[in-house]
């Protein structure tokens, strides 16, 4: 059983809306759904679970059926945090999956990954046992510790950033979140699945994401996501292929 995990809990305030950024429409469509969308499509995605805040609940029923996500198994209520969500997420799923089904965990407000990323996240965890999207810097990257001094610098050719889905089998994400939920500190500083492992001492494998695949956060963004949607449409239109297409 392959299952991907949306979260969209997050209230949107960066981006200055009264309406929580996954459900604003870019070219008439949520970016929710247009997220959503990407696994209702992909034919190794056997289910779908959906976080949104617990008031929106009925809104997202209401585009699940719309919008024909017919894979959406079910739709819950975020939590505290975004690894409070994708806890709440991944209880949700042991309850009703095969422990060793794999699930890829999915920001809402990312809808610009590729197909071929998602198959190559699943077959990632079956061979290694876990899949974090990765792209290279193609800045550099400084560390500071106060914001205002530089620190240290690592070679870019070194550093990478790390996206969305990030996958696993069911059985070990879970009981990675269980452990870090038991600490005195929980999820402190704990941004994302991959921080959790690496935390914990595991073992985690990168695939090559696609340097689209941004995370829309702020009003730049909306434009930069029309614009990619755009060249898709063109890319498709005449035939171009890209890498990661």
């Amino acid at each position: 059983m392959n299952i991907a995990l949306i979260f969209a809990g997050g209230s949107g305030n960066r981006m200055g809306t009264a309406l929580p950024k996954q459900f604003l429409k870019i070219n008439g469509v949520p970016i929710l759904v247009h997220t959503m969308r990407l696994f209702e499509r992909h034919p190794k995605i056997d289910r779908m679970y959906l976080a949104v805040p617990d008031s929106y609940i009925p809104k997202a029923q209401e585009l699940v059926a719309e919008y024909g996500l017919t894979r959406t198994k079910k739709v819950i209520a975020g939590g505290d945090s975004a690894q409070d969500t994708i806890y709440r997420l991944l209880k949700e799923a042991s309850a009703e999956n095969p422990e060793d089904s794999i699930v890829l965990l999915h920001d809402g407000v990312r809808p610009f990954i590729t197909m071929d990323l998602i198959t190559r996240s699943i077959e990632a965890v079956k061979q290694y046992g876990s899949a974090v999207t990765c792209i290279p810097s193609y800045e550099t990257v400084i560390v500071s510790s106060d914001g205002e001094q530089v620190g240290d610098v690592p070679f870019r050719k070194e550093t990478y950033t790390a996206q969305a889905p990030q996958s696993f089998f069911l059985k070990d994400i879970l009981d990675a979140h269980e452990q870090i939920r038991r600490r005195p500190e929980g999820y402190e500083n704990m941004v994302d699945a991959c921080t959790i492992l690496r935390t914990l001492g595991r073992e985690v494998h990168m695939v090559r994401g696609n340097r689209g695949n941004l995370k829309i956060t702020t009003p730049e963004d909306v434009f930069l996501y029309r614009a990619l949607l755009e060249y898709r449409e063109h890319e498709e239109t005449f035939g171009l292929v890209t890498e990661g297409s």
